[in-house]
């Protein structure tokens, strides 16, 4: 049985969009932590309910590897260690 061209880019589609939901994941992790950290609790409220909101709204309507991807990602950046800032140092001339 031969291979067909629709196959291989079902493939890469599939592997494209669970590389994507991955970056999604990990891009929003990051937010909400960021984020977190500097707002008042209303806000921090919100953002927490919309960050599980999505993660239980994927769970619903994508696929389950799109969800796991996503959570991956998400879990990965709780996991990174909090990079400080670089403070821009002056010229001295």
């Amino acid at each position: 049985m031969p291979v067909l061209l629709t196959d291989v880019i079902d493939l890469f589609g599939y592997l494209l969009r669970a590389v994507g939901f991955l970056v999604i994941g990990l891009a929003l992790g990051r937010f909400l932590l960021d984020s977190y950290k500097k707002a008042i609790w209303q806000l921090q409220i919100a953002l927490a309910l919309g960050f599980f909101g999505l993660l239980i709204a994927l769970t619903d309507f994508a696929s389950a590897g799109s969800a796991g991807a996503f959570a991956l990602g998400a879990g990965i950046s709780m996991l990174m260690p909090n990079k400080p800032k670089e403070e821009e140092t002056e010229a001295q001339s």
